[in-house]
């Protein structure tokens, strides 16, 4: 790995639940805190990610590399104290958008970190990474995982003069955006998963449900239900309907219809 050799893990232990158990019976020389303690999710800290100082644990540093799928999350390299590294990253947690929307902002998570940081210009990589002046993750797009191309990323801090990162930070429009696509790719890898069907003609599905205007999440599984019995069916224009679930239940009977 290029870079300085990190001092923290900050594990996802909810996308990777045996890790919670190994590190509490294989490494328990290793000091820890729960990242949600303290916080408005505090009764889910049990559940939630873990920073890990991995100098009090040089076994668990090394397994980071080479067991990647079991220790997922990201690595951090940062000369703060434990309390300041902490109180950064709890204050990453919560984001708003909008006037009136809060959100828990999982970027501990290697896929969501993935589109974030990705959304971030330099100034924005300043003020979120704060403390912090490298994070390493393997992992990639939810396009990524599905076709096995995930990969190790490294993110480094510009550095450069910011006011710090607001509580409750509000989020930019090309963040709003790249999440919104993670969602929707973590949707169809997961559709994917689950049906065993191939992740890029899932993802058109999603491509053509949301064009016809099905972006309410049941009418869009809906959608995706119905292309899966009719791959080949055609499409009219317009639907007839007022709501997305009227205009769906419309072409779900035509396409029955149209049935010899």
């Amino acid at each position: 790995m290029i870079g300085a050799t990190p001092q923290w893990l900050l594990l996802d232990a909810p996308s990777a639940p045996q890790s919670r158990a190994l590190l509490q019976q294989a490494f328990t020389q290793a000091r820890w805190f729960w990242l949600f303690e303290d916080t408005e999710w505090h009764a889910l800290r049990k559940d939630g990610p873990i920073l890990i100082d991995l100098r009090t644990c040089p076994a668990l540093a090394e397994s980071c590399y080479s067991q990647t799928q079991v220790w997922r999350g990201l690595l951090v390299v940062s000369e703060a104290s434990s309390s300041l590294l902490l109180e950064h990253l709890r204050r990453m947690l919560t984001v708003t958008f909008g006037l009136h929307h809060r959100a828990l902002l999982s970027y501990y998570n290697p896929n969501t970190a993935s589109y974030f940081f990705d959304a971030c210009d330099a100034r924005e990589l300043s003020r979120w990474l704060g403390p912090i002046s490298q994070l390493h993750w393997f992992g990639g797009t939810w396009a990524d995982r599905a076709i096995g191309s995930e990969g190790w990323q490294q993110l480094l801090n510009p550095e450069l003069a910011v006011s710090p990162l607001a509580v409750e930070e509000c989020l930019s429009a090309r963040q709003r955006e790249k999440l919104q696509t993670c969602l929707l790719e973590q949707h169809a890898w997961h559709w994917s998963q689950s049906t065993g069907t191939d992740y890029q003609r899932l993802w058109a599905h999603v491509q053509e449900g949301l064009a016809l205007g099905f972006s309410e999440r049941p009418v869009l599984d809906g959608w995706l239900w119905l292309r899966l019995q009719y791959p080949r069916a055609s499409l009219v224009q317009p639907l007839s309907g007022l709501t997305q679930q009227e205009r769906l239940d419309s072409l779900r009977n035509q396409w029955q219809n149209d049935q010899p």
